[in-house]
């Protein structure tokens, strides 16, 4: 299966009193794996944004499975499970690098697509660019 890939070296900033990553890094890894996927794979997205379009988070979740601490290299890996009508939804697998490296978490995160207009947000569908940079990464469903 296809995913797109975000490398993260910890810094002690990323850390709690305990010594291990603060929760919530784990979102801001999920928001950087996404806006560098758009850089990487659709960067025609960021005038729609400018246009009116709204990339809407709906939901996100993070499930933790070992700590993570300052110097630790961290893989996230973004993973399409889902698209359709104006919706997304992506999951993503954290893993800490070695000599063997460990998943430590997993996410799942849904966006709508939406456009600005007279004030208001309404649903837009999957722009073409996004949705042809994204075909790319969708499992196939005989083998979900």
């Amino acid at each position: 299966m296809k995913f797109y890939e975000y490398k993260q070296i910890v810094g002690f900033e990323e850390t709690n009193l305990t010594g291990n990553v603060y929760f919530t890094n784990y979102f801001h890894w999920q928001g950087r794996a996404r806006e560098y996927f758009l850089r990487d794979h659709a960067p025609e997205i960021i005038q729609q944004l400018e246009e009116g379009l709204a990339l809407i988070t709906l939901h996100c979740s993070c499930t933790f499975l070992d700590e993570v601490k300052a110097f630790d290299e961290v893989t996230v890996r973004m993973f399409l499970e889902e698209m359709q009508q104006n919706r997304i939804t992506m999951r993503f697998e954290y893993w800490r690098e070695g000599i063997e490296p460990m998943l430590v978490a997993r996410g799942e995160q849904q966006i709508a697509c939406m456009r600005r207009d007279e004030g208001r947000l309404t649903p837009s569908p999957v722009p073409e660019c996004l949705r042809r940079a994204l075909a790319g990464f969708l499992e196939p469903v005989a083998s979900r």
